[in-house]
């Protein structure tokens, strides 16, 4: 993956987490699990990544993640969106459908 591909990673994965978590509560291997289905395997996140952005994102008041035990299953930290979190959703979906119009302008190879 370039540097480039590597900085559009990073710079989304903010908005695909809060995506996912959009319909229902998930523990963070399912989100990143929805994350790699549903971009048929172009986006994946690494552990080492992945679990501190969570984190930040639940220090921000993003989500809210809840310890959740259930029978023969190790433990899972689930994680749900705050009012704060469908606000920051709203407005970063915005700001990517617009940036991503303007730049589907700009390449199209009629433009180019």
């Amino acid at each position: 993956m370039s540097p480039f591909d590597q900085e559009l990673k990073k710079g989304s994965a903010e908005l695909l987490i809060l995506c996912i978590l959009e319909a229902r509560p998930r523990h963070g291997y399912e989100i990143s699990k929805q994350i790699e289905e549903r971009s048929d395997g172009v986006l994946r996140f690494h552990v080492a990544t992945f679990y501190p952005l969570l984190y930040r994102m639940e220090t921000r008041g993003l989500v809210q993640g809840q310890w959740v035990e259930k029978p023969n299953q190790r433990r899972r930290r689930y994680y749900r969106l705050t009012r704060a979190g469908r606000q920051l959703l709203k407005k970063q979906r915005s700001v990517w459908k617009e940036f991503a119009a303007a730049m589907d302008l700009i390449t199209e190879t009629r433009n180019a």
